[in-house]
């Protein structure tokens, strides 16, 4: 893949640009609601998923990656607007994030998102399916206080709410309407994965959350008409765009920056903060959308970085908020079918048409609808085949796993990441320990062959399998297999070899002591 920008292919158009239309419907209310919970202009998420999608997906390493601005890093958001005074401020602080994350991708550190384990980045990959489920329960049955935007297990709007408590207030006054257009949609999604609607010529054309969405809006309006008492009005339940009459008011809900604020230290820590912060849930993401690429392709983590720092540099020049690689995006955009970079790009032209020209119509949707089709890929991204896939991989894998998707589902993505990633180190150590050393015997003969390279993590096991040799033992250490040896290893097998003088045992070393070049 090449480093510099590039055009979509349009081999697999007839799958991307429905996909890419699925995104858009997921992503226009994500957008807004993330600007909400931010405490930032709802237009601001709108332009920053616009650029998100017209310009990352040109420029990005991932073929599947959706962009836009992310839950993740809302409460960093609204503490910074209100820390630099004022928006116009924060936005330059988004535009010098992008130019620290260029520099990240030109130092080339991508490469940190390897270290995470498979487990870690499955983990969260059900962690997001579960929190998405249990977001979208209570949109589905009515309650849309926190209009789909916030992720993290604590609310950031006034009502205090987390996932539980929000979810069985929602329980409590359920609306007729939105349950009735969530089991609509619901039924129709499942219905559009079966077999004799894919082989549909016709059918198969047209994306099931698209249908969902129109046949949601005209159910709603139904109930205008017929059913008064259980239509869903504007008063939260709907999708709410800034509504511009004339091409003067479309451009006024643009915030320049304020360049004066570029010298300002505050700003600069701001930007450093967003940089950093965006560019692991970057690689966090994109570490986990390879793995649900169907053609299970490699994305190139510092090409994304650079994108990345590029569309935030123009995100925050437009007066946008930050944008970062998206899993529930990226996830929706899997699911709906697509292949190539083409779907994040149309779903970028769609919504700026949209927003420029349909918001009227668009204020229509009911956010039930765009719940139920969240609802359904949260499903698959934490299927109980999933599930029992990890469990049948054993405990060193499925504990890390499990640890993640706990502590995702009760504190945010990154804090969850953070511990699933200690548990997981953990289990590679200990993996690492039982698997360095082998150790047999004949009698007062022993032999101590180290299977691999060996370093300070490997010291505590050596240690104890050296406590083990006994008296009058003739030892033999082998270090044949083992390509590096570093000083902790020497100095660990030394202080050994003192004190077996005084306990008669004799070592040999076989191959050991020429690995100190590369320990040195």
């Amino acid at each position: 893949m090449n480093r510099h920008l590039s055009l979509p292919t349009l081999a697999s158009a007839r799958r991307d640009v429905p996909a890419g239309i699925v995104v858009f419907l997921v992503a226009l209310p994500l957008c807004l609601g993330i600007a909400l919970a931010s405490g930032a202009p709802l237009f601001s998420g709108v332009i920053a998923g616009v650029v998100a999608g017209l310009v990352v997906s040109l420029l990005s390493g991932s073929e599947l990656s959706v962009s836009g601005p992310a839950a993740g890093l809302a409460v960093i958001v609204a503490a910074a607007i209100q820390e630099l005074g004022s928006f116009e401020a924060f936005t330059v602080a988004v535009l010098l994030s992008g130019l620290v994350q260029l520099a990240l991708g030109a130092f080339r550190a991508g490469v940190l998102g390897d270290y995470v384990p498979n487990s870690v980045i499955k983990g969260m990959l059900a962690a997001i399916g579960i929190v998405i489920v249990l977001k979208q329960i209570p949109h589905a049955l009515g309650d849309d206080r926190d209009f789909l935007g916030d992720e993290a297990f604590r609310q950031t709007q006034t009502d205090q709410l987390n996932t539980f408590s929000e979810m069985f207030a929602a329980f409590g006054s359920p609306s007729p309407g939105a349950i009735a257009i969530s089991l609509l949609a619901i039924a129709l999604l499942i219905l559009w994965e079966r077999p004799i609607i894919k082989r549909s010529a016709l059918l198969g054309l047209v994306p099931g959350p698209l249908l969902v969405v129109v046949l949601g809006t005209l159910l709603n309006e139904a109930f205008g008409m017929f059913a008064p008492d259980w239509q869903l009005t504007a008063a939260n339940h709907l999708v709410t765009l800034p509504v511009a009459s004339t091409p003067a008011d479309f451009f006024a809900l643009f915030s320049l920056p304020d360049v004066g604020a570029v010298l300002r230290v505050d700003v600069w820590t701001v930007a450093v903060t967003i940089a950093i912060v965006g560019s692991i849930e970057t690689l966090l993401c994109i570490e986990a959308t390879d793995q649900l690429d169907p053609e299970k392709r490699l994305s190139d983590a510092n090409r994304e970085l650079r994108a990345q720092g590029v569309g935030n540099a123009l995100s925050g020049l437009l007066g946008g908020l930050p944008i970062t690689s998206v899993i529930v995006r990226s996830s929706a955009n899997i699911y709906a079918g697509a292949r190539t970079r083409l779907s994040a790009f149309v779903h970028g032209v769609v919504m700026l048409v949209a927003v420029a020209l349909l918001a009227p119509m668009l204020n229509r949707i009911p956010l039930a609808a765009l719940a139920s089709i969240l609802l359904v890929v949260g499903y698959k991204l934490a299927s109980h085949k999933f599930v029992m896939e990890m469990w049948a991989k054993g405990g060193t894998q499925f504990i890390p796993f499990a640890v993640t998707v706990v502590a995702i589902v009760f504190s945010d993505l990154l804090m969850g990441i953070g511990i699933g990633l200690l548990t997981g180190v953990f289990f590679v150590m200990r993996s690492n320990h039982h698997s360095a050393i082998t150790v047999v015997n004949d009698g007062q003969s022993w032999l101590m062959r180290f299977n691999k390279d060996m370093s300070f993590v490997n010291k505590a096991e050596l240690k104890r399998r050296l406590r083990k040799i006994p008296d009058q033992a003739h030892l033999i250490v082998d270090g044949t297999k083992a390509l590096y040896v570093d000083r902790d290893i020497y100095e660990t097998v030394k202080e050994f070899e003192t004190a077996a003088s005084y306990r008669g045992i004799e070592l040999e070393y076989h191959n050991f002591f020429d690995k100190q070049l590369n320990a040195g």
